[in-house]
């Protein structure tokens, strides 16, 4: 799990932040909390998923609101 929150948080920084960021951060929670040996990496794929959600909040305060549009 610690790997796999790694793998997501990282291309989240780019694409699907609001799905990937949360979901790294709580396969990184999950990975420590049941002890794992690559405790590094689970705590980098922490931060990923929290960058990945700052990445979008800054974004969206820099656009003044949502940044997608439909149309």
């Amino acid at each position: 799990m610690a790997v796999a929150s790694f793998l997501l948080g990282l291309p989240g920084l780019l694409v699907l932040n609001l799905v990937l960021g949360p979901v790294a951060i709580v396969l990184a929670l999950v990975a420590i909390s049941r002890g794992t040996q690559r405790r590094g990496r689970a705590l980098l794929g922490f931060a990923l998923g929290v960058a990945d959600l700052l990445v979008v909040l800054v974004l969206t305060i820099a656009h003044h609101g949502v940044i997608w549009q439909f149309s």
